[in-house]
């Protein structure tokens, strides 16, 4: 299990209320002192699309799955992260200092519940994302390991599918 703890160089936000669940790797938080808001992409993890795009489309060519099945895989995986981390709940992000950005100015990070549990990990685990390669995190590895165990136990969405 990934744990609050730095790997190498790490920032810590603490005191963050989700405000928004964008889709299955992303949402949107809002500090509770200043009240700025900041979207963040789950460092580590991919979903499927939930809305056509050129991702989509790349998508379709690396899974050989139509479009209409990888956007009703990804509606699932929001509907995952939603009750995973629902509207309102207190979270702690963690991004590794050499990756916190991504090329859309998203916060890359791994975001904690109150109780610890790391949802980047989670959705990987029960099988509604997978890991993601192209920001180099920390935990990919690890990643990558519970993404066999999901592949193999059809969790998630590799109970319709085994590639997304």
């Amino acid at each position: 299990m990934v744990q609050l703890k730095a790997y190498g160089r790490a920032l810590i936000k603490t005191h963050l209320t989700v405000t928004k669940i964008v889709d299955g790797d992303g949402l949107i938080v809002q500090n509770i002192f200043n009240q700025e808001e900041e979207e963040i992409r789950l460092i580590g993890i991919d979903a499927p699309e939930i809305k056509k795009s050129r991702k989509l489309l790349q998508d379709e060519r690396e899974t050989h799955l139509p479009g209409e099945l990888l956007l009703e895989l990804g509606i699932r995986s929001k509907d995952f992260l939603s009750s995973v981390v629902p509207v309102g709940s207190i979270v702690t992000i963690q991004m590794e200092k050499k990756h916190c950005y991504d090329s859309y100015g998203r916060t890359l990070a791994y975001v904690f519940l109150k109780d610890g549990t790391c949802v980047n990990e989670t959705m990987i685990k029960e099988g509604y994302a997978k890991p993601y390669s192209r920001y180099y995190c920390e935990a990919l590895p690890f990643f990558q390991n519970m993404h066999l165990t999901a592949k193999t136990t059809k969790a998630g969405l590799f109970n319709t599918t085994t590639s997304f």
